[in-house]
């Protein structure tokens, strides 16, 4: 029925989930911003300060349980605490966790002209973080990391940069700590359609590229990664529960082999369609975290918004 898998309990501003497995183990674990919802400032005050917060999962996703924000991710330069950090990408590769973290110094309250940067983390056991610094992308105002290891051998790391008009572009390394720039994947404004959050994963004999396009999510497909043909649009109409009948909003997949789990988050009280501005309150700033299924058929990633509660990630 598409109920929220989970909200959080101090915020309640849960969003751009990332799910990962702690390696050896049974434990699934989910970061997220932890939006606050109930700041007081002015304008998107609410929306920078925030930290990331992390959610755990015993029963291969079926419950999620909140097990607090992760410490030690501030710049030293900066004020401890203070900062804002949004939309974590984390995965498991040569022996360690890496985390690809959109930060920015201060709470600001406004979003435009503000710098931001992806900077790197590691760690061993996923609770505590080493910092290896900023990588130095396509311009100063980059989001929404996503790393993938490709056919061709190399990591590729996709994201947001705004100073692109809202395009995705890509960088490809081949030790995840050196980066180069390769160039614009997805066109934004005024060429294309503006958009955010970038995911790619591999199902059913295809490379996927998702994109949230703040009315769902846009779907590319590609059979190496590099060149990617738009399919149309998932996540746009309402899912059956009354907490997920708006937009899918800044998705993760983690694909096994015959179907993929999404993560995604809503504005369950939220009128997006009317109040383009943002959300007007409290209320409508508060978030839910949901799961849906994806499958591929005839070439087509199709997506089952309406998964049963309780069902995890392996259902």
């Amino acid at each position: 029925m598409s109920a929220p898998i989970f909200r959080d309990p101090v915020e309640d501003g849960a969003a751009d989930p990332v799910v990962v497995r702690r390696e050896g183990s049974d434990e699934w674990w989910m970061f997220y911003t932890d939006r606050r919802a109930g700041a007081a400032g002015p304008k998107f005050t609410w929306i920078h300060g925030s930290p990331i917060g992390v959610a755990m999962s015993l029963d291969g996703g079926a419950s999620w349980h909140y097990r607090g924000t992760v410490a030690g991710l501030d710049d030293p330069a900066d004020e401890p605490g203070g900062n804002t950090h949004w939309a974590p990408e984390v995965i498991y590769a040569e022996g360690q966790y890496h985390m690809f973290l959109s930060y920015i110094t201060g709470v600001p309250d406004d979003w435009r002209g503000v710098p931001r940067t992806i900077t790197h983390f590691v760690s061993k056991d996923l609770a505590n973080w080493q910092r290896v610094g900023p990588i130095r992308l396509s311009s100063q105002r980059v989001i929404d990391a996503c790393v993938f290891r490709c056919p061709d051998g190399l990591w590729r790391m996709w994201y947001k940069d705004e100073n692109a008009g809202s395009s995705t572009w890509a960088a490809s390394s081949k030790d995840l700590f050196n980066w180069q720039v390769e160039g614009r994947v997805l066109a934004g404004s005024p060429y294309g359609d503006p958009h955010e959050g970038p995911n790619v994963f591999a199902l059913g004999g295809y490379y996927w590229l998702i994109v949230d396009e703040w009315h769902g999510q846009g779907v590319f497909r590609s059979d190496d990664t590099r060149l990617w043909r738009r399919q149309g649009i998932i996540g746009n109409e309402p899912g059956q529960h009354e907490a997920d009948r708006k937009f899918v909003r800044h998705a993760d997949v983690v694909a096994f082999r015959d179907h993929a789990a999404m993560f995604y988050f809503t504005h369950p009280d939220w009128d997006e369609r009317s109040q383009a501005d943002g959300p007007p309150d409290v209320a409508a700033r508060r978030t839910a975290i949901h799961q849906a299924r994806l499958t591929v058929v005839d070439g087509v990633l199709v997506m089952d918004r309406d998964v049963p509660e309780g069902v995890g990630l392996l259902g």
